[in-house]
This record gives structure tokens, C-alpha cells and sequence, in this order.
């Protein structure tokens, strides 16, 4: 693991390494072996109204939407002392460890498809639909659906539908779901599938850590060719398998 490196401004060094050893060995949490019906976040949803969801229908395949080639892609969290590491554990994703309240971004332009402004989490409850706390999933323009989980706010007017542009924010860095209490962003990539129960899909299916390498030093490495690949091998499975662990 690379050290953070410090960027606008100087600040007390992150505790970066014992954060990545407390989550490194199981992801964003334990999993309990247990596989339950994800409820779908509601666009109009708030802490004090959460709107009840209706059920939804399995995911299908569905083709790759037609891609740009000429997108361009930022980091996903705009701060000074950020850090990662290259594995996950249960599946692939990247925990983006970096200050409660740092900035999220999108990765790049596109239109948001899934917002969650309830933490409906609870430990005791159903594992994986609901691990992920507030998040945000971001349809780019190259076709790659952008997931970021845990936070601890959503941007006001980022709801589904709504276009977005690369760099723009779209909520804080936190530590809601089974972030285990500690601050950082769970990254994920996949394609987009049909339906809405496909948490384990959104979740991530390609390890992003080579993309964000070169993201983090105003690269632009396309995740594309992986994401489209990984789809017409496996389709939208409609079963997360054994792996309950959700971010």
C-alpha cells in the first residue's frame, strides 16, 4: 500500500494502515451467510420519512449501453490524505479511506441511477441489501455503472435520473452501513443490469485499484473493456451466492 500523500494542505497523518488492517481481512463486514431481498433505496426517501419500496423483479442480462470513448475520469473522493487498498475481502472492491466529511465525486459524467438516503442497517437484520448505509450508483457516459457506499451525507438534488459531470459532488465520505465505524468510501464497478435487486452486482465485480492508480495521478484508465467483458461472461447473475458481505 502506497503512504497517503499529502496534497492542498498539510494535516496530521491519517491512520491509514491500522484502518486498512481492520477491514482488510473481511471487507466492509462480516457475513452472515444469510441472503435476503434487498430493498430498494427510494429517490424521495429521508432520515426522518423513509418511504416504503415496493418489491422488485430479478435482474436480467441486459446489453452493455453505448459507450463514449472520450469520457474523462477523476478520483473518487477529493481530499489531500487519502489512501487504499488494492484487495477486498469476499469480492472485488476498494475501501477509499480518507476523513469523515471529505468530499465524494463522480468518477465521471453521467446519470445517477440509485440513491440511498436511509441507513437501514442493522446488524441483527438482513446482511448485503443493506450493508452499504447512504449511497450513490452513477451510469457513466463509458457505459460503467460507478458505486460509492458509507456515507455519512448525499449531495442535495443528487437524485436518480439527475445528470451529473465528472468531479461534482455528490455526498461525503462516512462511515453508515457496516463501515465497521470507520471513515472511508466502499468503491465498487460493474455494469448496469436490469432490475433492482442486484446489490451484489453494484457492489463491485472488477478490482478497481489499477483505475484508481491511474486516476489518482490525473490519469485516465478505462475500466470499460473489464466491466464488458466480466458481462458477457456472466450475464446479471440473479443470486449473490455464498457472499453476503456488501458494501
Amino acid at each position: 500500500m502506497r503512504s497517503p500523500s499529502i496534497g492542498r494542505r498539510t494535516r496530521p497523518a491519517y491512520p491509514v494502515l491500522l484502518l486498512v488492517a481492520a477491514l482488510a481481512a473481511g471487507g466492509c463486514g462480516a457475513s452472515t451467510g444469510r441472503a435476503d431481498r434487498w430493498q430498494e433505496p427510494s429517490p424521495i426517501a429521508t432520515g426522518a420519512q423513509p418511504a416504503d419500496p415496493a418489491s422488485p423483479a430479478p435482474p436480467t442480462a441486459s446489453a452493455p449501453s453505448p459507450a463514449r470513448t472520450d469520457v474523462k475520469r477523476v478520483f473518487p473522493v477529493r481530499a489531500g490524505n487519502v489512501d487504499y487498498h488494492p484487495t477486498h475481502g469476499g469480492y472485488p472492491g476498494t475501501d477509499v479511506f480518507a476523513d469523515c466529511g471529505e468530499p465524494v465525486v463522480a468518477v465521471t459524467d453521467g446519470v445517477v441511477l440509485e440513491v440511498s438516503r436511509v441507513d437501514r442497517f442493522d446488524k441483527r437484520g438482513p446482511q448485503g441489501p443493506n450493508n452499504g448505509g447512504l449511497s450513490v450508483s452513477l451510469l457513466g457516459d463509458d457505459g460503467v455503472r460507478y458505486y460509492g457506499s458509507h456515507l455519512s451525507a448525499i449531495a442535495a438534488g443528487i437524485d436518480p435520473g439527475v445528470r451529473v459531470r465528472a468531479g461534482q459532488q455528490l455526498g461525503k465520505v462516512g462511515r453508515t452501513g457496516n463501515a465497521n465505524n470507520v471513515c472511508h468510501l466502499h468503491f465498487g464497478l460493474s455494469p448496469k443490469c436490469t432490475g433492482k435487486d442486484d446489490w451484489w452486482i453494484r457492489r463491485g465485480v472488477v478490482w478497481p485499484a489499477p483505475y484508481l492508480n491511474s486516476w489518482r495521478k490525473d490519469g485516465n484508465r478505462s475500466p470499460v473493456a473489464e466491466v464488458t467483458a466480466w458481462q458477457r461472461k456472466h450475464g446479471c447473475p440473479a443470486s449473490p451466492g455464498r457472499s453476503t458481505t456488501g458494501g
